[in-house]
């Protein structure tokens, strides 16, 4: 890992004023360089702010020493040359004011579309509350120095475009946008009230991984922080699984800017979702020739081994029943989990297909209802939220008594809906009805790992 989140970050030796750039490589690279102390602190204190302050905002080298390095710069690629020519409004912000007038002077230079701009004056608000809300130490600065590097990564998108192949692997250099995800989504989640059910089980995940064998986690989908959460919750007994799971994502996260960025740090498998299939009939056959081209990307990696794949087979978020306002895990597409499971069994290296579930609608709520328009209102709070696994379903266990292949392909597909949906009201119990540790269930297990 580059960087661990829980790692004490950036030692200052000169102006701290420059938000921090997760640049990787920097003494080689060029540009801002930084350096990490070997102590490591335990996941818990994520929730004191005064840790992503640092990580974050904390730089060996002042502004000045960091426009004459990039001045230096030579590497040729495309994506580091934008870096150099970038405007540099929000790398420079030092308040909100700054913030704000900075968003105004883009969208005046014509840099940021309008829709772009009061989407990410919106967005400000809503992490301010949520982060205010955490009675973090030091939460202010942990907002000023978050979004001084969100608008900055969502500025340069719009000034340059990102072009997601059908496999994308995580962006880790010149800037690690892995790291940069954890840093902003690590504030809102409390930890104090977060859970992860059967942790036993994503060690013995690992250890699969590594002797070369494929897993595919089949689950529900809450909001577009998922594989982050995943990867906090997780972090600090099983990092492997967050570095290199590889997400199964619909268009609407490689599209709109002000998500862009946070895909860029996963990586990502992209399709088009079917509830979105069908929003413009001209376009039609294309997301399908599309989605046939992934689908082939992941062939090719199940057959090399050591693969992680997550997928929800919903093909999109849960949303709360319209009359109790209870979220549930939406129901599983049978022919999605069936694909998974021929894709597994044809891959030549030996496969595990688990169960898993998800609890953190609350961090990143999506809209009411599914909307075609890209450009989503981005709700934020800061909540507890929940992962977990159980063991791996055999689907010859489980269609023993089907008479037929469709018969066969619901039951297995019900069997994994069944195991989603009781973890899920594990974890529901557990951290919206204040049960904590004693929801545990003779099924599932919970803990907090970074205790």
């Amino acid at each position: 890992m580059t960087l661990t989140f829980y790692s004490s970050a950036a030692t200052v030796a000169s102006s701290p004023r420059v938000p921090f750039h997760p640049l990787a490589s920097p003494a080689r690279r060029g540009f801002v360089s930084f350096r990490l102390t070997a102590k490591k602190l335990p996941l818990r204190s994520h929730g004191a702010s005064s840790l992503s302050v640092r990580a974050m905002s904390e730089l060996v080298q002042d502004k000045e020493s960091v426009v004459a390095a990039s001045t230096s710069f030579t590497e040729s690629s495309n994506t580091r040359a934008s870096e150099l020519n970038h405007s540099r409004t929000f790398l420079d912000a030092r308040t909100e004011e700054d913030l704000i007038s900075g968003i105004n002077k883009e969208k005046e230079a014509g840099r940021l579309p309008p829709n772009v701009a009061s989407g990410m004056e919106e967005l400000y608000w809503n992490y301010k509350n949520a982060v205010l809300s955490s009675g973090a130490p030091g939460a202010d600065k942990t907002v000023i120095s978050n979004m001084s590097v969100a608008f900055d990564r969502m500025l340069l998108g719009v000034e340059d475009p990102y072009t997601f192949n059908p496999y994308h692997k995580a962006v880790r250099e010149p800037f690690d946008y892995y790291q940069f995800v954890h840093m902003y989504i690590s504030p809102l989640i409390d930890f104090k009230n977060s859970y992860v059910g059967n942790v036993s089980i994503f060690s013995e995940l690992e250890d699969k991984l590594r002797q070369g064998h494929n897993v595919v986690l089949i689950s529900n989908h809450q909001s577009e922080a998922d594989p982050t959460v995943i990867s906090l919750l997780l972090e600090a007994q099983c990092p492997y699984i967050g570095e290199n799971i590889k997400c199964v994502a619909g268009d609407r996260v490689i599209t709109d800017p002000l998500c862009k960025p946070f895909s860029m740090g996963r990586n990502l498998i992209c399709v088009y979702s079917k509830k979105h299939m069908n929003d413009d009939p001209e376009l039609v056959d294309m997301k399908r020739k599309a989605n046939t081209r992934s689908l082939k990307e992941m062939a090719t990696l199940l057959r090399s081994g050591s693969q992680l794949i997550w997928i929800a087979p919903s093909g999109g978020r849960d949303r709360p029943d319209p009359s109790t306002g209870e979220w549930f895990p939406a129901p599983f597409d049978s022919s999605s989990v069936d694909n998974m499971r021929r894709l597994v069994e044809h891959s030549g290296a030996p496969g595990h297909i688990y169960p898993m579930s998800l609890l953190c609608y609350d961090i990143m709520p999506p809209p009411p209802k599914v909307e075609k328009e890209i450009g989503e209102k981005r709700l934020v709070g800061f909540h507890g939220t929940g992962l977990s696994i159980a063991p791996e379903i055999s689907f010859s266990d489980v269609t023993a008594d089907c008479n037929n292949p469709n018969e066969a392909k619901e039951a297995y597909s019900q069997a994994m809906y069944n195991s989603v949906n009781e973890q899920y009201k594990t974890l529901n119990s557990a951290i919206n009805h204040g049960r904590g540790i004693e929801a545990s269930t003779s099924t599932v297990s919970l803990s907090q790992p970074w205790n």
